[in-house]
């Protein structure tokens, strides 16, 4: 695959010093297996140094390199460049999160509603001087929720988020994880933080979330046990 190039399509904007975004075209020659994020750091090391995007483990397990590629949510990293079309790829940020450059956007919105919601096990027990194990049954609850990177494709793809301060999928997928953990106590707790219009019950089902989490996650389903869990509180079932 030496010979044949892709053509580039990058979104580009500064908002310290443009008013309006635009595309630039870059041509990359294609090596075999190359991913999208190492056709940017082509472009950046050999086009254009100013070109800005994030990155980190390059393993699709931190979340850093999350984008909108060719019309889809997806990981930079693990993303081939030979299964797009070569003719035009395109690459621009995360939708509807405020951008910092180009392709990095800003996460700190983000971030902030997740560490809202205790995002840890909290569990006052006297140390007992022996590991603190999980339940296997409670453990294949949140097998597949534990996958999770917070790379926030499932935030950016959920429309409610675009129009008001919901928490968001990813976030009430976190709360779902801690408060079905066997070892947590504060699940009660927990819940009351997402018990309120931008919490659970903000979520319009409609799977946007589903479809774009590049780990295969099923936020919605996290999302209705939650709701199960509120109803049994209100309801005196918990």
């Amino acid at each position: 695959m030496a010979d044949k190039k892709a053509v580039f399509k990058v979104f580009r904007f500064d908002p310290a010093t443009e008013k309006e975004p635009h595309y630039d075209t870059f041509t990359v020659g294609i090596k075999e297996k190359m991913s999208v994020l190492e056709a940017l750091f082509e472009i950046l090391e050999k086009q254009d140094n100013t070109l800005a995007f994030r990155f980190s483990c390059r393993g699709a397990i931190c979340g850093s390199c999350g984008m909108f590629i060719s019309g889809a949510y997806r990981l930079a990293c693990e993303t081939l460049v030979e299964k797009l079309d070569p003719n035009g790829i395109v690459v621009a940020p995360l939708p509807h999160l405020p951008i910092v450059k180009d392709l990095a956007v800003d996460m700190v919105p983000f971030y902030e509603k997740f560490e809202s919601v205790m995002p840890y096990i909290e569990n006052s027990a006297p140390a007992t001087g022996k590991e603190s194990l999980q339940s296997i049954s409670r453990r294949k609850d949140i097998d597949e929720i534990t996958d999770c990177i917070l790379c926030a494709c499932c935030h950016s793809a959920c429309p409610v988020t675009w129009t008001s301060d919901y928490l968001g999928p990813a976030v009430l997928t976190k709360v779902y994880r801690f408060a079905a953990d066997s070892r947590d106590k504060a699940g009660n707790t927990r819940l009351s933080l997402v018990d309120g219009e931008n919490g659970v019950w903000r979520c319009h089902t409609i799977f946007n979330c589903v479809e774009a989490c590049p780990k295969k996650i099923n936020q919605t389903r996290a999302i209705e046990k939650l709701r199960h869990g509120l109803l049994a509180q209100k309801l005196g079932f918990k």
